[in-house]
């Protein structure tokens, strides 16, 4: 997601004094919401696969069973979620198409292959077939929070906020539906609601790093450091190579004049990318401190 320049962080006049001219806010506020993504959840819908599932020896139980019942539709649709769990991807779209030439009405499958052709970069045809599942099933949330990821990576948010806001109607447990639902107030500007989503992503998903990133981002757009940094430093704990984190972390930090941390911050974000220029600014800006 990229700022817009809209977004500015209400901070105490000493707080927005001495952070001013070390970045200024804009530019602060400018790199955080640069780093604020979203993609697909990595999942595939109504398989009942975990990763234990996607390894040869699993693949190939399934295909006996696909031998043993070659008009299963559900079958297939298992097999093609673990091809696309393995990276398999011409394999499983293979298996999908299978399961809705036998099923013409499963639904679950079209929101997989959609998934499938999404990570090949094949986004309208991915629509197309969210569409399809959602014709058949217009309450299935799945689809719903998949169509609604595209249309926010193509930039169409009043779509894809009605997408979000159906999928979180039908069901208030999936924090992808609150996580993009978040991060499209974020967009807006209405830093309050995007925070109130992003928690409810974190208490359903409390292990996910995105969630606490973008809320983060948010905290330091209505001037609450503390919070902030609370979430960029818990982000990083959760992945320890997300760049745009360790850089929020170090812009908090610099912002609260805790300079040698602040550095070590942005230090460890140029070791994940050193062509990251947010990295390479802070680390130049704060070189002095380094321990």
């Amino acid at each position: 997601m990229q700022s817009d320049g809209a977004f500015r962080p209400s901070l105490s006049p000493s707080a927005a004094g001495r952070f001013a001219r070390a970045i200024g806010v804009a530019a602060l506020l400018g790199v955080l919401l640069a780093g604020c993504q979203t993609t697909a959840d990595g999942t595939f819908a109504s398989a009942n696969l975990n990763t234990q599932n996607t390894s040869a020896a699993n693949i190939e139980s399934l295909t006996d069973v696909i031998k043993r019942n070659p008009n299963d539709a559900s079958a297939y649709n298992v097999r093609g979620s673990a091809y696309g769990n393995a990276g398999r991807f011409q394999e499983a779209l293979n298996d999908f198409d299978a399961a809705i030439r036998i099923d013409p009405n499963f639904y679950q499958a079209y929101a997989n292959r959609a998934l499938v052709k999404v990570r090949m970069n094949r986004a309208q045809d991915a629509l197309t077939d969210y569409n399809a599942s959602l014709t058949i099933k217009p309450d299935y949330e799945v689809a719903l929070v998949g169509r609604g990821i595209l249309y926010r990576s193509s930039n169409q948010a009043e779509y894809a906020m009605a997408d979000f806001q159906r999928a979180i109607e039908i069901s208030r447990d999936n924090p992808v539906a609150f996580h993009n639902r978040g991060q499209i107030y974020q967009q807006q500007g209405l830093h309050d609601l995007a925070i109130e989503d992003f928690s409810a992503a974190i208490g359903l998903n409390p292990n996910a790093a995105e969630p606490h990133y973008g809320r983060g981002v948010s905290y330091a757009a209505t001037g609450d450091i503390d919070a902030a940094l609370t979430d960029f430093t818990r982000a990083v704990d959760l992945n320890n190579r997300y760049v745009e984190a360790w850089v929020g972390r170090g812009q908090m930090l610099e912002q609260k004049n805790e300079m040698q941390q602040a550095a070590v911050a942005y230090s460890r974000a140029l070791e994940i990318n050193p062509s990251y220029k947010p990295a390479r600014d802070g680390s130049r800006r704060l070189s002095k401190f380094m321990p």
